[in-house]
């Protein structure tokens, strides 16, 4: 940030993995004033105490009146001022189509797609109230996965849910720039969270080295939030991945047959 006037952000997802992460790198960050949502309520005031204090949102944004619930909040805490709004929380189940069916990709849409969307919207007048100020860069940024780019077996529901949240991210740029809000999309890799541990991949010596911390997802929505970038892959070498779909769909189809492991996103807000 370039001085020191109070800034407000809303991290979702914040009682662990991604969202704490986020919450705890923006805490540093000089003026910040942070609102945390998430289930746990005892999770968020723990982290609002080690964080000097914050304010605390507990509600499952699956709910229809937690937009409503969050928007209260920052307007009673911060008088209606909202510079940053990370739509972090979501959830995975594993199952295929035929075993799963439609009910397991409606619950991955309805946390991983229609809440962020839900809470934007009741977000976004205040977003564009304050980005007339002009006092600091007013953003979304939406924690999308590589998952989001390059589906899997087993995981349909969350890869559906994940495309659409990124491509429902470019459309929302483009049309919230003349209002000075800039949105940004994150799509993390392997990352062990309390909601995803990567277990299977932690214990093999060989791919372990593939599965990254939370820290390095924090830092991409940073970049994305305070500094304007578009899109970060976190790490940022799985872009690789993205790519090889587009120049050989055919042989990353081969090569993830069967393959069941699958990036995170954000916390899992089903704890």
């Amino acid at each position: 940030m370039a001085d020191s006037h109070p800034f407000v952000a809303v991290v979702t997802g914040a009682s662990s993995g991604i969202g704490e992460a986020t919450a705890r790198r923006l805490s540093r960050e000089p003026g910040a004033r942070l609102v945390l949502v998430a289930r746990r309520r005892d999770r968020l005031e723990l982290l609002a105490d080690q964080l000097g204090g914050a304010t605390v949102v507990a509600v499952d944004l699956t709910d229809p009146d937690a937009p409503q619930a969050v928007l209260e909040a920052v307007g009673r805490a911060h008088g209606g001022e909202l510079h940053l709004l990370v739509n972090n929380a979501g959830a995975r189940w594993a199952g295929t189509f035929a075993d799963s069916g439609w009910d397991n990709v409606e619950r991955h849409m309805k946390i991983n797609f229609e809440a962020p969307l839900r809470l934007t919207e009741t977000l976004l007048p205040m977003l564009r109230a304050t980005a007339a100020q002009r006092r600091h860069p007013v953003s979304i940024v939406n924690v999308s996965s590589t998952s989001g780019r390059v589906a899997r077996g087993s995981a349909g529901g969350y890869s559906a849910a994940k495309f659409a949240l990124a491509g429902w991210s470019d459309s929302l740029a483009a049309e919230e720039r003349p209002h000075g809000v800039h949105v940004g999309l994150v799509l993390p890799g392997f990352i062990s969270t309390e909601g995803f541990p990567q277990a299977e991949l932690v214990a093999n010596p060989l791919l372990r080295r593939i599965v990254s911390r939370p820290e390095v997802v924090a830092e991409a929505i940073v970049d994305c939030g305070l500094t304007g970038k578009v899109e970060r892959y976190a790490p940022r070498g799985y872009w690789l991945a993205a790519a090889a779909r587009i120049l050989a769909p055919g042989l990353v189809r081969r090569a993830i047959s069967g393959d069941t492991l699958t990036p995170a996103t954000g916390s899992d807000q089903r704890d």
